[in-house]
Order: structure tokens, then sequence, then C-alpha cells
């Protein structure tokens, strides 16, 4: 099966009013309005493919592309592939979940990371943190650089407000993933949530809201399933 195969196959499944929902999240065409769910039923057909994975990705169409990243074997994503797949993100979907979920398992996720965080592009900026989150949230305590996650919870402190909009949103997250998932920082994460206050962020037409991080983090902490680690990021 093939990327025009696919997009023949997924035309169909799209709606108006799910469309409409992507619109609202930054999505742009082209886009059939697909639903995640329907796109995982390929998922679990196709289970892993490198190059289809690729070309959906290079389709432009948002729903091949959020399914490239369901599909794509992340052990073989070279830097350049990862490069472009960053270049070619828009929105919080594809550079906040679908880069980031496969960046974070591949052998370049932690090195690309953080020359991502360093972009001047809020949307490579945002798969930068996203990234992050999703190492932290992956890998056991024992393989993070938990000072450099320090100093990176002290750097967010500083910045986060001076931050464009989708990267303030993004640094949140990554104060609430390292509070939540490596327990050795839970105490500084909150500490810095609390010195950080609220953070605002424009979501546009949309319900959505930001978490302030040490209430997330001690919620958490209330449900025992604190300093847990994930099977996957994929989503």
């Amino acid at each position: 099966m093939n990327a025009q195969e696919i997009l023949s196959e997924i035309k169909p499944l799209g709606s108006a009013s799910y469309k409409k929902v992507l619109f609202n999240h930054g999505v742009r065409e082209p886009c059939f309005g697909v639903k995640i769910s329907d796109l995982k039923k390929i998922q679990k057909r196709v289970k892993t493919d490198y190059r289809l994975a690729l070309d959906l990705y290079d389709t432009g169409n948002y729903d091949a592309m959020y399914l490239a990243g369901l599909i794509a074997d992340d052990a073989r994503m070279t830097r350049k592939d990862l490069q472009r797949w960053v270049r070619q993100a828009y929105g919080a979907a594809l550079a906040g979940t679908t880069v980031p979920t496969v960046a974070a398992g591949s052998p370049h996720g932690h090195e690309m990371a953080l020359e991502w965080i360093e972009s001047s592009k809020p949307m490579v900026a945002v798969a930068g943190w996203a990234t992050l989150c999703c190492l932290v949230a992956l890998k056991p305590d024992a393989e993070l650089d938990l000072k450099h996650l320090t100093a990176l919870l002290r750097r967010i402190r500083k910045v986060i407000h001076k931050a464009p909009d989708p990267v303030r949103y993004q640094m949140n997250m990554f104060v609430i993933s390292v509070g939540c998932h490596v327990t050795p920082l839970t105490k500084l994460a909150v500490e810095m949530g609390e010195e950080i206050g609220p953070v605002s962020v424009d979501m546009g037409p949309t319900a959505c809201q930001v978490p302030f991080a040490p209430d997330y983090i001690r919620k958490v902490e209330q449900r025992g399933i604190l300093g847990r680690k994930r099977k996957t990021v994929k989503c």
C-alpha cells in the first residue's frame, strides 16, 4: 500500500464537523477531517512502515501527516528525516504531538530536542519542548540528566512569560511532565510552577485551558501515580 492509496482510503472518512474542530486548533488545508480513531484502525493494520510514513508526511495532507506519526518506525528515523518533519510541522498537533512522539523514539530525540528549543521559530521550539516532555515520560530516571532538567526548569521560570503563546504553553507542559514523571524533581517543579504563576495563552476559538502546573502535579500525586512512566507517548 502506498501513500496515494491511503489518501484515497481516508478521504471518505472525513467529516465537515470534525474538520471544523481541527481548524479551530490551527489545522489548515489540505485536510479531510478524519477522526484519530479511524486513523488508528489503519495504524493497527499497517503497524510500522518507515517508507510509507515518510511518504504520507510529505503529502502535506494533515490527516496523512498525523497517521505518518502513528506508523513511523521511530528507530529508523534519521536526523535528516526529523529535521524535514519539524520544518513542515505547523499547529499544536503536528509540532506538539506527531513530531515529538516520533523524535522521542528515535536515537536522536534528546539531541534534536535541545537543538529545537533554541529555535526562533515557535513551532520548532514547541517540538523541542514537547520532545523533552515525551522523554521524561518514557525514560527511567536513572537515564535522565537530572542536573540538566533542573537547569531547564529554572530557565523556564525566567523566560516563560516572554515566550510566544505556543512555546509558553509547551514550556508549562514541560514543568508538568517533569513534576509528574521525575519524582526526584517533583518538589522543584511545583516550586517553579508556583513562582511562574498562572500561564496565560491565547487558545483561539477552543474550550482548551492552560493547566496550572502545581495543581496538576498535586492531582497526579493524589491519584497515586506520581513517577509512573509510560510505555508509549503515541496517541
